[in-house]
C-alpha cells in the first residue's frame, strides 16, 4: 500500500526556522526547506499528526489545498468555490477563516475573510440546502488564507489553535515568556545535552515558570501538546483517529519512562505571588513532583550543592523607554556577580532585548543567537562559569542609577557657592533657548515647553516647563538620557549636579519644583516603584482645554508635548464629527475634539489608571460623559466587535505603542508588523470621506501607502512637529488618511 506523500508547512516566530527544521526532519518528513517565517515539508498525514503533538517551535502545522492569484475580491470568490469543501468537512461542522494580507491590492483582511467564508457557505447552500455555522474562538474547521502580492494559498490549519498554547497555564503574569520561544532559548542554551549528562537548571526570575515547564518537557522527553484537547483536525474528514490514538499512547509511554531522567529544576522569583503562579503551573502540567519554584530576591539565589552544574538561565527586564537601560544595569550586574560567587562550573544565558545590558554581567559570552520576542529582535548570551572568562565591571559610578540611593540624594543637593563652570555652559545654553522659546511660547500661548533636549552632548537632559494653571507657578520636568560611553561616572555625576544647580538658577524656580525622573532599584533585588510616593497631580491649560499632568509619580506626565498640533488639529477636525480615540491614555486628544465641536467621543485604552486620569480631564472640561465615553479594553479586539455592531465614526485618532505584549492582550501587538491590520479594521468604522490620523513615536517605522489604495494619505510628520521640538524630528511619525 502506498502511504500519500502531502505538502506542509510549519509556522514559527522569525529566527527560529533552522531550529524548527531540524525539528520537523526528527519527524521523518522530507524535502524539508527553510522559508519566511516556517519550514516547508513533506510527509504523510501521521507526520503531520506528530508535528502537531511534538512540536516545540511550530505555531501551527498547514495543510495548503489550493495556491492561485486573485486581485480582486471577485477572483478570490471564484477560486475559493473551486475547492470541494465536502472532501473536508460537514454542514453540520463549524468553521473559521484567518486571512493575513501582504502587498495585496485587496487590503481588508477582514473582507477577504468574509469573501472565503461566502464561497464555502454558498457552495454547501448549492449542495445541501443548509449551511455550516461560523465560529471564530474554537472552530471544528479553521482555514488559513495568506496573501502575498495577490499570490493566494489557501490552507487547513491542521491545529487549529497556536501550538505554543501548550494549556499548562493555569495562571500567567505580565508579559509571559511565549512556549515557543522559551523553548528556542532552551535550545540555544544546550540544554538538552545538558539534562542528558544530569545537569540542573536555575532560573531566578521564573515569572510564570514558562522555562522550568519547557526544561522539563524536553528532559522528560514529554509531548507540548499532550495537555491540549482541541486541535484542527479532529472534524476534519480526511482525519484517522487510530493514527492519533496510537501517537497518544507512545507519547504517554515516552512521558512515564521520562520522568525518571528528569534532572534537577528549580526557579525563583523575587514575588510570592509570581512564584505562586509558577507552582500553579507547574502542577497544571503534572510536573509538581519534578520541578520547583520558591519566592526568594536575586541575592537568595544559591545551588543546592547536591546538584551537578548544569544551566543558569534567565530573562530579566531588558527596558524599551527613557532611563529604564541605566536603571537596569545593577540588576544584570547582580547577575554577574551572583554567577561568579555560586555558579562556578555552571553554563549560563540570558536572554535580553538590549545587548549593552548583557555587558553589565561582566562574562564573557563564547555564543549568541539573534530571536524575536514578537517583533522585537533580542539576543540569547551564552556564558561559561569560570575565572578565565571573567572580565572587569564598568566604573561602579559610571551611571547614576548605579550607585547608593544616598549619592542621588547628595546629587539633587544644591552646591554650594556660584556656578561651576560646567554649569555655567548649561546655563548660557538655557538663556539662549529661554530667548528663543519663551517669546514664540508667549505669542501662541502655550504654558507647557520643551526648553532642552541634549542640546549638549555633555548633558544629555530633556527639559520640560510647565505652567500651573492656577497659580503659574512654574514645575521643570527632567529626565536624564543615558550618558554616552567616553563619560566616567564621576564625570556624569558631577554634571547632573552642575545641570541640578543651573535650572533652578536660571528659570527661577524653587527646587521643590524641579522633577527628576530616576527609574532606580531598590535594596538588591526588590522591585521597581513608582517615582515618588507623593501625590504628584497639578492642573495645566493648552489652549481652551484643562489637563491633568504629574511630575512625581509616574515617568511620563501624562500629556504628551509633542503632539500638541495633532491635537489642534483634531480640535478643528472633530467639528459635528463622530470621534473615536484608540489607545486614548489619558484622552487629551478627546478632550480636544470635545471642545472642538465633536457630537461624541469614543476612547478606548486597556489602563485603568489612565481611564481614571482620563475621566479627570473630562471633568476638568465639563464634558458630558453620556456623550463622551470611556472604555477599558483591547484597541484590537474592541474594533473587531465594533465591526460587528456596524459602529460608525467621522474622525479617528490612532496612537498605538511601538510595542506591547500586555497580559491583558491575547497575542503581542508590534507596530510595524499590526499597523496594516490596525488602520485597515479602523477604516471598516469609517463613515464616507471619513478620516484617520495615525501616528507613531517608533523611530523605526516604515509606511508603506501602497496598503491602503482606498485613501488619500498625507505624510504630515512635518506640519505637526511644533517649534519646541525641531531639534529631535524623529520624536513622532503623523499620517492623514482620507477615505475616498
Amino acid at each position: 500500500m502506498t502511504i500519500k506523500t502531502l505538502p506542509f508547512f510549519a509556522s514559527t516566530p522569525k529566527g527560529m526556522e533552522l531550529l524548527l527544521a531540524d525539528e520537523i526532519r526528527s519527524f521523518n518528513a522530507s524535502d524539508v526547506k527553510e522559508a519566511n517565517g516556517g519550514v516547508e515539508f513533506n510527509g504523510d498525514i501521521e507526520t503531520a499528526l506528530r508535528a502537531c503533538l511534538w512540536s516545540r517551535l511550530a505555531n501551527r502545522i498547514l495543510l495548503p489545498l489550493s495556491q492561485f492569484t486573485a486581485e480582486t475580491p471577485e477572483a478570490l470568490y471564484a477560486a475559493a468555490s473551486k475547492i470541494d469543501w465536502s472532501k473536508h468537512f460537514d454542514v453540520t461542522n463549524s468553521f473559521a477563516i484567518d486571512a493575513t494580507l501582504r502587498q495585496s491590492k485587496m487590503t481588508h483582511s477582514l473582507y477577504a475573510e468574509q469573501v472565503i467564508k461566502d464561497a464555502i457557505v454558498d457552495q454547501f447552500k448549492e449542495n445541501t440546502n443548509d449551511r455550516p455555522s461560523v465560529e471564530r474562538d474554537q472552530p471544528d474547521i479553521r482555514i488559513n488564507a495568506y496573501v502575498h502580492r495577490d499570490k493566494v494559498t489557501l490552507s487547513l490549519d491542521l491545529s487549529g489553535d497556536s501550538l505554543h498554547r501548550r494549556k499548562y497555564r493555569a495562571e500567567s503574569v505580565e508579559a509571559p515568556l511565549k512556549e515557543n520561544l522559551a523553548a528556542a532559548i532552551l535550545m540555544r542554551a544546550g540544554w538538552p545535552a545538558i539534562a542528558k549528562k544530569g545537569g540542573a537548571l536555575y532560573d531566578p526570575m521564573c515569572g510564570s515558570g514558562t522555562f522550568l515547564i519547557e526544561a522539563a518537557l524536553m528532559a522528560g522527553d514529554i509531548a507540548p501538546g499532550l495537555l491540549r484537547e482541541y486541535y484542527g483536525f479532529k472534524a476534519w474528514k480526511q482525519f484517522n483517529p487510530s493514527i492519533w490514538e496510537r501517537l497518544i499512547k507512545e507519547a504517554e509511554y515516552r512521558r512515564d519512562k521520562g520522568f525518571e531522567n528528569i534532572p534537577p529544576i528549580t526557579g525563583s522569583d523575587l514575588s510570592i505571588k509570581t512564584s505562586g503562579i509558577a507552582k500553579a503551573n507547574i502542577k497544571t502540567a503534572g510536573l509538581k513532583n519534578y520541578v520547583n519554584a520558591y519566592g526568594h530576591a536575586l541575592n537568595q539565589v544559591d545551588p543546592n550543592p547536591d546538584w551537578q552544574p548544569g544551566l543558569f538561565i534567565t530573562n530579566p527586564p531588558y527596558g524599551e523607554r527613557l532611563g529604564d537601560i541605566k536603571s537596569l544595569e545593577p540588576l544584570y550586574q547582580e547577575i554577574g556577580t551572583i554567577l561568579k560567587a555560586r555558579f562556578d562550573g555552571w553554563d549560563a544565558t540570558v536572554f535580553t532585548g538590549n545587548p549593552n545590558l548583557a555587558f553589565q554581567v561582566s562574562l564573557k559570552s563564547h555564543k549568541s543567537y539573534q530571536l524575536y520576542n514578537g517583533a522585537l529582535p533580542c539576543k540569547v548570551f551564552n556564558f561559561t562559569v569560570s575565572p578565565e572568562r571573567y572580565f572587569n565591571t564598568p566604573d561602579s559610578g559610571s551611571s547614576l542609577y548605579q550607585r547608593n540611593p544616598d549619592n542621588i540624594k547628595k546629587a539633587l543637593l544644591p552646591t554650594p557657592g556660584p556656578l561651576q563652570e560646567g554649569a555655567t555652559m548649561l546655563a548660557n545654553r538655557l538663556r539662549k533657548n529661554i530667548r528663543k522659546i519663551e517669546p514664540w511660547a508667549k505669542k501662541n500661548n502655550i504654558s507647557c515647553y520643551r526648553l532642552y533636549d541634549a542640546d549638549l552632548p555633555e548633558y544629555a537632559l530633556a527639559l520640560d516647563v510647565y505652567t500651573e494653571a492656577q497659580s503659574g507657578n512654574r514645575w521643570v520636568h527632567v529626565q536624564e538620557y543615558e550618558a554616552p560611553k567616553t563619560i566616567d561616572g564621576k564625570k556624569s555625576l558631577q554634571r547632573l549636579r552642575d545641570a541640578l544647580a543651573a535650572i533652578p538658577d536660571v528659570l527661577k524656580i524653587h527646587r521643590t519644583h524641579l522633577s527628576l525622573k530616576i527609574r532606580r532599584r531598590q535594596k538588591g533585588s526588590a522591585q521597581y516603584e513608582k517615582q515618588d510616593t507623593d501625590s504628584g497631580f497639578y492642573v495645566v491649560n493648552e489652549d481652551n482645554c484643562k489637563f491633568q499632568v504629574n511630575f512625581k509619580d509616574y515617568l511620563d506626565t501624562g500629556l504628551f508635548l509633542d503632539h500638541r498640533i495633532t491635537r489642534q488639529m483634531l480640535g478643528t477636525l472633530a467639528k459635528g464629527k463622530r470621534f473615536l480615540n484608540l489607545f486614548a491614555y489619558t484622552s487629551t486628544a478627546t478632550v480636544h475634539a470635545a471642545l472642538g465641536g465633536a457630537t461624541s467621543s469614543t476612547s478606548v485604552d486597556m489602563s485603568n489608571t489612565y481611564l481614571d486620569w482620563s475621566k479627570t480631564n473630562f471633568e476638568l472640561n465639563n464634558l458630558d460623559q453620556q456623550k463622551h465615553t470611556l472604555v477599558r479594553a483591547n484597541c484590537v479586539e474592541w474594533l473587531d466587535d465594533a465591526i460587528e455592531n456596524l459602529r460608525v465614526y467621522d474622525l479617528i485618532f490612532i496612537d498605538p505603542p511601538t510595542f506591547s505584549n500586555s497580559k491583558r492582550m491575547s497575542e503581542v501587538f508590534d507596530i510595524q508588523k499590526d499597523y496594516i491590520n490596525l488602520i485597515n479594521k479602523a477604516s471598516q468604522l469609517l463613515a464616507r470621506d471619513g478620516i484617520i490620523i495615525f501616528s507613531t513615536n517608533s523611530k523605526k517605522f516604515k509606511f508603506d501607502e501602497a496598503e491602503f489604495e482606498n485613501f488619500e494619505i498625507e505624510n504630515i510628520s512635518r506640519k505637526t512637529l511644533p517649534k519646541d521640538f525641531e531639534r529631535n524630528p524623529k520624536i513622532h511619525y503623523c499620517w492623514k488618511l482620507t477615505k475616498n
